[in-house]
């Protein structure tokens, strides 16, 4: 049996994700390859990736290089086992498109296909934007990587928080995550 030589660049990326299978998430933490320069992705604030000034059509395509995606203390890289490429992300890598009640459960599905639940593994953080004084909601999805919370979901968490101690909040996992400022209402 020979081994296929794998491709650098994107074309090694797609070929290193398609070779892991439906096996899961690649063990991209365990992984430890050379850093090989900038690749010229971005991901934008409101999750659109481009690829050399284009953006990237195929949803199917940004799923997978969404599964080895990973923030090193130096930013965000695509990694595979044989090379790591340094990509820039705007804000979040992924946008969290909706949010389901599933019992005292907060459950998030993410533009890349990810499902999440809010808890102390995966908390949800709201800062407020400088420019805007506009909230900028997050959750943890997976090894560092965040999804900001689109508005439309953020307006749903919004109609459900409850106040606990003078903060405004959600409940999920066993946890209560503030999301307005503590003495400052959802108005």
């Amino acid at each position: 049996m020979t081994d296929t030589p794998f491709k650098s660049g994107l074309d090694g990326v797609a070929q290193s994700v398609k070779a892991a299978g439906e096996r899961g998430l690649p063990p991209v933490h365990l992984w430890n390859p050379p850093h090989c320069g900038e690749i010229d992705i971005r991901i934008r604030k409101d999750g659109v990736w481009f690829h050399e000034g284009t953006p990237i059509g195929r949803e199917a395509l940004v799923r997978l290089f969404s599964t080895v995606l990973r923030l090193d203390p130096d930013g965000y890289h695509l990694v595979t086992p044989v090379e790591k490429m340094k990509i820039t992300v705007e804000d979040a890598p992924f946008i969290a498109v909706r949010v389901d009640r599933e019992g005292e459960d907060l459950v998030f599905q993410t533009n890349v296909g990810d499902t999440v639940t809010a808890g102390a593994d995966n908390p949800i953080r709201v800062t407020i934007d400088q420019e805007t004084g506009e909230p900028r909601p997050y959750v943890h999805v997976r090894r560092g990587l965040e999804a900001l919370i689109a508005r439309s979901v953020f307006y749903e968490l919004a109609e459900t928080a409850v106040e606990e101690d003078g903060v405004w909040g959600v409940r999920s996992g066993g946890a209560f995550f503030p999301i307005a400022a503590p003495g400052k209402g959802l108005a």
